[in-house]
């Protein structure tokens, strides 16, 4: 049934290529949209290695009723979540970085402008106690920022679990606002906002762009950029959200059965250093990034054992008749096909894999599937594993 579904849809009306290789079957084309911003405006939160909510759209969309249950068990900045509650879904995700769930709740309810406006006009921004690391964050801010910045850093770390929804939106844009490279982020020029350079690095940056950090406005900056991802509107009315912290492989806080749709993309093989990128961002948050044991797996073998490991809890949480959309991009130029391993992994567990999806733009014969040439360099091609729940 899926399979002629992906054979009849196309973005652009390309029919869908098929064959078979390695003991999988494929299907070819442009399933949704290149556009870089065709999304609702409150996914505009970036995080290393996201995918577009378009991804997560295509399947919601196709495998899902109002109401059913979709789950991300590796959320990073919660786009499976965001995206099910705009279709009114129920979103359920989890992240072993506590930082994912600081990143996805406020844009499940968000406050209204106003209200921002207020609480932003409520805190004391002119005095800060100064924070060991100040030394270095001074590569990355001007003195005047930085005191901003530990000012509001100090009110949100003392408010801990009393922070309402307000409090909560206010640190995710903070987070979010940290390092880039425009006006509209606290530091200056950087590297984007989904990567944090460290000190050192942003230093030599500084030397070579002749650059000193400029004075900046949080309290201007962090409005600007919630009326930007306001511009569409919050969800519509959508089922309780349930929101974990741990690894992919325990997940008590989901009922066996409960889940409709897993969408979802784990971390791929040591393409990504998650916990450097993030070291800014958990340093605002109080989150010890030493503390956050994301896997990173060099040998392909460790990371099909860890790709069962969350199999065997998704055969768990998913109903019979459930999809799992499992995004594994392309590594090492191409010449690891992780989704092979995916099917490897999946043997013996009550799943059949109903084929790997290959998601790309252009395309003109099925060999230039197989690296990244058919983009230009990238990993620009989304290989999504497809399988149902037995």
């Amino acid at each position: 049934m899926f399979a002629d579904a992906l054979r009849q849809f196309s973005f652009d009306g390309t029919p869908t290529a098929e064959f078979e290789e390695g003991g999988l079957r494929y299907f070819v084309n442009a399933f949704w949209t290149a556009g870089q911003r065709r999304g609702h405006s409150i996914h505009e939160i970036s995080y290393r290695a996201c995918f577009k909510s378009q991804l997560p759209a295509f399947f919601i969309e196709r495998l899902t009723d109002p109401g059913d249950r979709v789950f991300d068990p590796f959320s990073g900045r919660g786009t499976t979540a965001v995206q099910a509650a705009l279709l009114g879904r129920a979103p359920a995700a989890n992240d072993v970085n506590p930082l994912s769930a600081m990143l996805c709740a406020p844009r499940l309810d968000p406050p209204s402008v106003e209200a921002v406006r207020s609480k932003l006009a409520e805190i004391d921004l002119s005095s800060a106690v100064g924070d060991p690391a100040e030394a270095d964050l001074l590569a990355f801010y001007h003195p005047d920022t930085l005191r901003q910045i530990n000012a509001l850093r100090a009110w949100l770390l003392d408010r801990g679990d009393a922070l309402d929804r307000v409090d909560a939106w206010i640190r995710m844009v903070a987070i979010n606002r940290l390092t880039g490279h425009s006006t509209g982020f606290f530091s200056v020029y950087t590297m984007p906002p989904n990567q944090a350079v460290s000190a050192g690095s942003q230093r030599k940056i500084n030397e070579v762009r002749g650059q000193v950090p400029p004075p900046r406005d949080v309290r201007a900056i962090i409005l600007k950029k919630t009326l930007s991802l306001l511009a569409d509107g919050s969800p519509p009315p959508h089922p309780p959200a349930i929101l974990l912290t741990g690894p992919a492989e325990r997940t008590p806080g989901l009922a066996d059965g409960s889940v409709d749709l897993v969408v979802t993309s784990p971390p791929f093989l040591d393409v990504v250093d998650y916990e450097g990128d993030n070291w800014l961002r958990c340093w605002f948050a109080g989150i010890d990034a030493a503390d956050v044991r994301i896997d990173r797996h060099r040998d392909v073998a460790a990371w099909e054992a860890f790709v069962r490991r969350g199999f065997q809890e998704f055969a768990r949480v998913v109903r019979p008749g459930g999809f799992v959309a499992f995004e594994v991009g392309e590594v090492r130029g191409g010449t690891v096909l992780l989704e092979r391993h995916v099917a490897s992994a999946i043997e013996g567990l009550p799943f059949d894999v109903l084929g790997v999806m290959l998601n790309q733009q252009t395309f003109t014969k099925t060999a230039n599937c197989w690296g990244v040439n058919n983009n230009r360099g990238g990993t620009n091609t989304n290989r999504i594993v497809m399988a149902v729940r037995r």
